[in-house]
C-alpha cells in the first residue's frame, strides 16, 4: 500500500466537511472523524513520550509499532464498512495486533509489583507523559465506540492500548510509584 501526498493543503476542507476513504463527505464533526481525530492525538503523544530520554529502550521498538498500528487504526475508521462489501484488500485491524498487546501486557505486568492502591499519575517525565497517553487512548475508545459500524477490533485494540500503556507507565517509573490515599486530604 503506497501513500502518494504531492500537496499538504487542498482546501476541500475549508466549508468543514472533509472526505473518508471511500471518498464520502462527512462534516468534520463526524463521530467517524472525532474518533480517528483522537487517535491522531494519542500517536503524537506517544511520539512525545519517545522523545523522552528516560523511556527504557526495551520499550521504543513497542511504542513505534502502536504508533504504525494506530495509523492502521485510522484508516481502518476512515472508510465505513457497510460501502466497503466489495472490496477485500482495505486495511483492517486484525485480531493479532489486539493478541501482541495482550501478550506485552502479560510480559512486562509479570515483572511489576501488585499494586497496592490506584495510581497518582505523575513519577518520571516518560511515566507521566504515558499516562497522558493512557487518558487519550481511553478517550479514543469511547469515541470509536460512537461510529457506527466500526471494525470491533477498533475497539478492543484501543482498549488493550490504555492496559499497556498503563502497565508501560509502571515499568517506565524511575520515581516512587504515587499512590492515591483515599480521603487524605480531609
Amino acid at each position: 500500500m503506497t501513500v502518494n501526498l504531492t500537496r499538504i493543503y487542498t482546501r476541500t476542507g475549508d466549508a468543514g466537511e472533509t472526505h473518508l476513504g471511500d471518498m464520502s463527505r462527512v462534516p468534520k464533526t463526524h463521530p467517524r472523524i472525532e474518533a480517528y481525530g483522537d487517535i491522531d492525538e494519542l500517536n503524537s503523544h506517544l511520539g512525545v513520550v519517545l522523545a523522552m530520554p528516560d523511556v527504557p529502550e526495551r520499550f521504543r521498538p513497542w511504542l513505534v509499532r502502536i504508533q504504525n498500528d494506530l495509523f492502521d487504526l485510522g484508516a481502518d475508521l476512515s472508510v465505513p464498512h457497510d460501502t466497503d462489501h466489495k472490496r477485500k484488500d482495505r486495511l483492517r485491524v486484525a485480531a493479532e495486533q489486539v493478541t501482541w498487546l495482550e501478550e506485552r501486557c502479560d510480559e512486562v505486568n509479570a515483572e511489576l509489583q501488585p499494586l497496592r492502591s490506584f495510581l497518582l499519575p505523575g513519577g518520571s517525565p516518560a511515566t507521566a507523559q504515558l499516562h497522558v497517553a493512557r487518558t487519550i487512548a481511553r478517550r479514543s475508545e469511547r469515541r470509536a465506540l460512537e461510529v457506527e459500524g466500526a471494525n470491533p477490533e477498533v475497539v478492543k485494540y484501543l482498549n488493550r492500548l490504555s492496559d499497556l500503556l498503563f502497565i508501560l507507565a509502571r515499568a517506565a517509573n524511575t520515581a516512587e510509584e504515587p499512590l492515591w490515599q483515599p480521603g487524605a486530604s480531609r
